[in-house]
């Protein structure tokens, strides 16, 4: 096993808290964990993207980082105003 293989795998458990905690607790908290996710995930696509050499890995690690804020803006109005 490489370094990058290593490290992914240790961003796993960060991953999987933060999976869990979006899914549990008050609204602020949720935001929060799936920012959490979001980066984690965005991190974890970029040290896969080191360790297999793949640079459609990186593309998507950059879809999501740009994608990513507006997405958890959208959620905060979905939540603001129905819920």
């Amino acid at each position: 096993m490489s370094g990058w293989i290593l490290a992914s795998l240790g961003l796993m458990p960060t991953l999987l808290a933060a999976v869990v905690m979006a899914g549990r607790g008050a609204i602020p908290g949720r935001l929060v964990a799936v920012q959490l996710a979001l980066s984690t995930t965005v991190f974890l696509l970029m040290l896969l993207e080191f360790a297999f050499r793949q640079s459609s890995s990186l593309d998507l690690a950059l879809a999501l980082a740009f994608l990513g804020l507006p997405g958890t803006l959208v959620l905060v109005l979905f939540q603001e105003r129905w819920l």
